[in-house]
Order: structure tokens, then C-alpha cells, then sequence
């Protein structure tokens, strides 16, 4: 795995109305998977029981495509498991969708921004296509 970028930042996580919990988020970007970003949390924070039995545990990643983080800090988009969207004040929604439920989270936007600006550097939008290892992804997708 050759990672990029790598870049933590602080989410809020929506729990109701009146809660939510400060946690640290790695985003990632992977020159050899450019087409993906890479969101990864602490374990404990996983809806997924199995997942969450503490401090110290493995992260959990979602995996989304860089285009769809890009467009949603500037408009609403997403299908599937994974929205997000602008908010006021500068910050971002991140809604993350499974079966076992719904996280909500709140980002600064210019933090998110900057791990895009730095994700183009590392490869430039356009120039995905040019780094994709086409034999080795028909082997994950078939492994």
C-alpha cells in the first residue's frame, strides 16, 4: 500500500440533537488506488458490535470515491452509503450509511479542502487513469 496523503483531522459525530463526540479521523490517498480516498475511524466509534469493543482496537475505513468528497463540499451529492454535503459556517456533513445505521459527521471544510488540494498534487484530477494497475485491481476484484 503506498499512501499518499495522509492527514488527520477532528470530526464531530452527531449522536442526537443536544450530543455529539469529538473523534480523530485519518483521511488517506493512494497514489496505486487513485480513484479512492480513505476515511479511517477508531473502532469504538464502528455501529457494528463486532467492531467496537474498545480503545486500542483496529480503525474501521470507509473507502469512497475522491470525486464524490470534492463535490460534496460544494454541493449536496451522494448515493448509496455515502453523502455529503455543505453546511454553513464552513463545515461539512459526512453521512456514512450501513446496515447497521447512519453515522452523521461534522467537518471543517478547509480541512477537508486542503487533504483534496494535497491529494491533486500527489496526483493531479485527470491524471487518475494514468496510475491505475489495471491487472492488479481485476486480481483484488476477483480475489
Amino acid at each position: 500500500m503506498s499512501v499518499a496523503v495522509e492527514q488527520v483531522v477532528q470530526a464531530r459525530l452527531i449522536l442526537s440533537a443536544q450530543r455529539s463526540a469529538l473523534l480523530r479521523v485519518t483521511l488517506r490517498y493512494r497514489v496505486d488506488d487513485p480513484l479512492a480516498v480513505r476515511m479511517a475511524f477508531p473502532a469504538e466509534y464502528s455501529l457494528d458490535a463486532e467492531s467496537s469493543s474498545g480503545p486500542g482496537d483496529p480503525e474501521v475505513e470507509w473507502v469512497f470515491a475522491r470525486q464524490l468528497l470534492a463535490a460534496g463540499l460544494d454541493q449536496p451529492t451522494g448515493e448509496g452509503d455515502v453523502h455529503i454535503r455543505p453546511t454553513l459556517g464552513r463545515r461539512a456533513m459526512v453521512e456514512l450509511r450501513a446496515a447497521e445505521g447512519v453515522a452523521l459527521l461534522q467537518f471543517d471544510a478547509g480541512q477537508l479542502r486542503r487533504f483534496l488540494w494535497r491529494s491533486h498534487l500527489a496526483v493531479p484530477e485527470g491524471q487518475e487513469f494514468n496510475h491505475l494497475d489495471a491487472d492488479r485491481a481485476l486480481a483484488e476484484l476477483l480475489g
